[in-house]
């Protein structure tokens, strides 16, 4: 494993972003495993992330794109840290976009935060993680609604590696069929079960045996195909 992801998957442990126990799943699934982004909370924190990010973006898509678009409200921090991580990183320029839960009707109104987009925008979308697919079902057709924009791809920071919505395959790989832009992460579940797996970090063994059967239930249960 390269190095920067076992980095990664410590410091998302170290901000207690990446959790372990009994959870419920925007789409409803059930989890011995949870990703919470909105757990990036300083500084220091927010601007370590923008720099994965940035990085991840760089190496799956480059830099030729105009809009850095992360979708409520999860998504707008992501997109804030990571576009100033792009401006520190590589000298480009990139504009954020992120949508409101409700159209705003006085002073700067309609459903955007940050930039407008535009016709011929090419456009990145960053989340924190996508389990089955639902919220981009959701972001997609918001972004096509507001211009004739070129959308490049997808980048989370972690792969869950369980089926969508609509197959038994991955929700990354699904997205990619259905609308045609890449679908990538930082990091894969698989890459952390490798790193933490009876391997204390910290003092503290954070996927145990018990916790390990859990996780190979959960995936024979919705893993991808």
């Amino acid at each position: 494993m390269e190095d920067y992801k076992k980095q990664f998957i410590e410091f998302m442990v170290d901000c207690q972003v990446l959790k372990f126990g009994d959870f419920t799943l925007k789409s409803g699934r059930k989890s011995p495993f949870f990703m919470n982004a909105g757990a990036y909370v300083t500084g220091a924190q927010l601007h370590r992330l923008g720099i994965y990010y940035a990085q991840a973006i760089h190496d799956h898509y480059g830099l030729d794109f105009d809009v850095l678009f992360g979708p409520a409200y999860k998504g707008i921090p992501l997109s804030v840290a990571t576009t100033m991580a792009i401006s520190e990183l590589y000298g480009k320029e990139v504009r954020y976009c992120s949508n409101r839960k409700e159209v705003k009707d006085h002073g700067d109104t309609g459903i955007l935060l940050g930039s407008k987009l535009k016709d011929g925008d090419k456009v990145v979308i960053i989340e924190d993680v996508t389990t089955s697919g639902k919220s981009i079902e959701e972001t997609f057709p918001i972004i096509k609604a507001q211009a004739n924009v070129e959308i490049k791809g997808l980048m989370v920071s972690l792969n869950r590696m369980e089926r969508g919505l609509e197959s038994s395959k991955s929700a990354l790989d699904e997205i990619k069929e259905k609308y045609g832009f890449g679908a990538n992460a930082i990091v894969t579940m698989e890459e952390v079960v490798e790193c933490l797996y009876n391997k204390p970090y910290n003092g503290s063994v954070y996927i145990d045996d018990t916790l390990k059967a859990a996780i190979d239930a959960y995936y024979e249960q919705y893993g991808a195909k």
